[in-house]
């Protein structure tokens, strides 16, 4: 009997963990008996400061044997979560989702469907998400356009973490692709494997705000490009190229005008503060490279369980390091 397991991240979402449950359990049982599919509900509670851990026990007591918990010990990020969901799925197919209902579980049976055609990989890439506003899709469409340009990667413009593999492709990706500065998302786009696409509009969020906050865009967006691409890297010589056309184009300026211009304060100043602006900017360039060099280079573990309960299971397991050190 084919397994399905369905990988939930969990942050501060005690306002609709309820209603994921009670939605995306009617879609997994309708199938169960309409295919004749077993399935799980692996939910990776990231450390929630709210009610969400003590309400996914609840959930997991009154269906234990559909639903596993797994707790960290602290908010480790989505991306963590998302890589624990992976090492302790036990599917035969898994497919990844957030929790407030944005990706909608009415969709599951139209992926198994593409893994049934033979395709290995499912990306569903929104068309419309209203929720997100005006600028998170500008920016968001502009990201997906700035990673292809700079790396030899395709990623499927508004992919998004909502996204399903089989037994073959979740296997490399747990085996292979352990960086502390993850993109799940990007891996899955990178490993090659038969793909198939599906389009969805994303659903109103069931409760709560978005986690990810500019800032924190802006750094998974950094770390993104960093993970993918080392053309930032070759910047520094196409600015010496600029820098030296700049220098030679003052020259030339400068014998033209000789004996008409002012003393060329002005010019000075303005190569300077060019030169000073390029020069930072690939200082600041080295040092995010440098940064996730060193953040790889400590080996600390992706995340840290600190308590765990599968399906099927009544015991409570404990962890010191979980499965992220590999």
């Amino acid at each position: 009997m084919k397994l399905i397991s369905v990988i939930v991240s969990v942050f501060n979402e005690e306002g609709g963990i309820r209603q994921f449950y009670k939605v995306t359990s009617e879609v997994l049982g309708g199938l169960s008996e309409e295919r004749g599919l077993a399935y799980e509900l692996l939910f990776i509670n990231d450390g929630s400061m709210d009610r969400s851990g003590e309400l996914l026990e609840e959930i997991r007591s009154g269906d234990p044997e559909h639903v596993s918990v797994i707790s960290f010990s602290k908010n480790f990020g989505h991306e963590a979560a998302m890589t624990a969901g992976l090492d302790y799925a036990s599917g035969d197919v898994l497919i990844f989702m957030d929790a407030d209902l944005q990706h909608p579980p009415a969709l599951i049976p139209d992926i198994l469907s593409r893994l049934d055609e033979g395709y290995d990989i499912v990306n569903m890439v929104r068309t419309k998400n209203e929720s997100a506003g005006f600028i998170r899709n500008v920016t968001s469409r502009a990201f997906y356009g700035l990673v292809n340009i700079l790396s030899d990667m395709y990623m499927e413009p508004s992919a998004s973490d909502f996204f399903a593999m089989d037994k073959k492709a979740a296997e490399v990706l747990r085996k292979d692709y352990r960086e502390k500065v993850r993109f799940l998302r990007g891996y899955v786009q990178n490993i090659g494997f038969r793909k198939a696409v599906i389009s969805y509009e994303a659903g109103e969020r069931v409760a709560g705000r978005s986690h990810y906050s500019l800032k924190r865009l802006w750094k998974l967006s950094m770390d993104t490009i960093i993970c993918f691409s080392d053309v930032p890297l070759k910047l520094g010589m196409y600015a010496g190229f600029l820098s030296a056309l700049v220098g030679v184009l003052l020259i030339v300026y400068t014998l033209v005008t000789r004996g008409t211009a002012p003393g060329g304060y002005a010019t000075i100043v303005i190569a300077l503060c060019f030169m000073f602006a390029v020069l930072f900017v690939i200082i600041g360039i080295i040092g995010e490279y440098i940064s996730v060099i060193f953040k790889e280079i400590k080996d600390r573990p992706i995340y840290i369980v600190s308590d765990m309960r599968l399906s099927g299971e009544s015991r409570e397991e404990d962890s010191d390091s979980g499965s992220g050190e590999g």
